[in-house]
C-alpha cells in the first residue's frame, strides 16, 4: 500500500530488521534494540549490517549532536521521561519518531497536543453507547495512546505538549512519577505500567500559542535542547536529501541542484543567526528560518518549475516561495529580506556566478 508519509518503522524497515538480527547487546526490558544499536540506527555507521547474507547500509537520519542522541536513549531506559525542546523545525518530531520506531517498533502511539486537548484524551475515554447500556466496563473503555503505552510496555510520543492547557499537561504528573493510572469508574481500576513504558514529549521554545509547563511536570522529564544547525554544508546536505525524498514521494524524479541548495542554506542560516559569513550583522526575521522551512521552499520551488516551466528549478521561483516563509509572522520582515539582497547578495553578485543570477530576482521582493 502506498503512503504519502510512511512512518519511520516502515520507511527504515530493512535497516531495523538487519540491526535486530545482528544485535547481541544488553537491552532494557521490552526494547527491540540495545541502546548502542538505537544510536547506530539514528546517527548511522560505516559498517553495514547483514540481513540474509545481504549488506544493508545504516544511514544517518539525524544531523546534529551525536552525544545528545546517546543521552536521550539512556534517558528512555531510565525512570524519567524525555523532553525534546527547541525552535520550530529543528527535527524534534523526526527524532521522537526514530527513537520510538527503533525501541518499540512503532512511532504511531502518539498524542498530538492542541489547545483543545483534555485529560480524557490523554488518559482514557468511554464508548458512551456501551457505557449507558452496561455501565462502566473494560469493554466500554476507549484507551488513549498513553494507556496503550502503559499496558503494552512501549513508548508513547506526546507531540507539542505545550500547546495543551496547563491542567491537561499536569494530568501526566502522577503517571510519570508512579507509573500508575487510576480508573475509579472500574472496580479495582488500576493500570500499572509494564516495563518498557516511557514518554517522549516535544515542545517549541519560540512559538506563539504555547502554555508554560509547571515546575512539577518539568521535574518528571530530562530535557534535551535540539539546536539549529550552524554549518552551511551540513544544512545543505539535509535540504538536498529531504527535498529529493519529498519530490520522489510526489512522483517527481528530477536532479537536485547542489548550487541552489547551498545558496538557499546560506540565506536561511545567515538570516536565522543574524550574521553573514563575512562577519556583518543582520536583523533577524520573526519567522522560524529553520531547515524544515528551507526544505519546503526548495520543494515548492522545484514543483512550480517542474509543472509550469518543465525544468528542474528556477531562481525566480525560489525567491517567490521564500517570500511566504519570511512574511509568515509579519509583513515587516520582508524589509529584512530586501536589505539582505541590497547589501549581502549585491556584494556577492560581483564575484560569484549564481549569486549574480540570485540578485537579479530581487524584483520579486517589491
Amino acid at each position: 500500500m502506498e503512503m504519502l508519509k510512511p512512518p519511520a518503522e516502515i520507511l527504515y524497515e530493512v535497516e531495523l530488521r538487519a540491526l535486530r538480527e545482528e544485535d547481541q547487546g544488553k537491552r532494557p526490558p521490552n526494547w527491540l534494540l540495545s541502546p548502542a544499536y538505537v544510536r547506530d540506527f539514528i546517527i548511522g555507521r560505516d559498517k553495514p549490517a547483514l540481513l540474509n547474507g545481504e549488506e544493508i547500509s545504516i544511514t544517518r537520519k539525524f544531523y546534529g549532536n551525536d552525544v545528545l542522541i546517546e543521552r536521550a536513549v539512556v534517558t528512555l531506559a531510565g525512570n524519567r521521561g524525555l523532553m525534546l525542546v527547541g525552535e520550530p523545525g529543528t527535527a524534534k518530531t523526526m527524532l521522537s519518531e526514530l527513537l520510538t520506531a527503533a525501541i518499540s517498533g512503532t512511532s504511531l502511539n502518539t498524542i498530538q497536543g492542541t489547545a483543545g486537548t483534555t485529560e480524557d484524551m490523554i488518559k482514557y475515554s468511554w464508548n458512551y453507547a456501551m457505557l449507558l447500556d452496561k455501565g462502566p466496563s473494560e469493554a466500554a473503555l476507549v484507551p488513549s495512546p498513553l494507556y496503550n503505552g502503559m499496558k503494552k510496555g512501549i513508548l508513547t510520543r506526546f507531540e507539542e505538549i505545550t500547546r495543551c492547557p496547563a491542567e491537561a499537561q499536569d494530568s501526566l504528573i502522577s503517571i510519570l512519577s508512579d507509573k500508575v493510572m487510576s480508573i475509579p469508574e472500574l472496580d479495582g481500576g488500576v493500570l500499572f505500567a509494564q516495563p518498557g513504558f516511557n514518554v517522549i514529549a516535544t515542545a517549541n521554545i519560540r512559538d506563539k500559542g504555547v502554555n508554560e509547563m509547571s515546575g512539577a511536570l518539568k521535574r518528571r522529564f530530562n530535557f534535551e535542547t535540539i539546536k539549529p544547525i550552524h554549518n552551511v554544508k551540513m544544512e545543505a546536505k539535509i535540504i538536498e536529501s529531504q527535498a529529493r525524498s519529498l519530490l520522489l514521494h510526489s512522483g517527481i524524479d528530477i536532479e537536485i541542484n547542489p548550487d541552489v541548495v547551498e545558496l538557499l542554506a546560506t540565506t536561511f542560516m545567515e538570516l536565522r543567526t543574524g550574521m553573514t559569513r563575512e562577519g556583518y550583522k543582520l536583523d533577524t526575521p520573526q519567522a522560524a528560518m529553520s531547515t524544515a522551512e528551507a526544505v519546503s521552499v526548495y520543494v515548492q520551488s522545484a514543483m512550480t518549475s517542474y509543472y509550469y516551466e518543465d525544468k528542474a528549478i528556477a531562481l525566480d521561483r525560489l525567491v517567490q516561495n521564500m517570500l511566504g516563509t519570511i512574511a509568515k509572522e509579519s509583513d515587516k520582515d520582508l524589509s529584512i529580506l530586501k536589505t539582505y539582497f541590497s547589501k549581502v547578495v549585491k556584494e556577492r553578485s560581483r564575484e560569484e556566478g549564481m549569486w549574480k543570477d540570485y540578485y537579479e530576482e530581487r524584483k520579486w521582493i517589491g
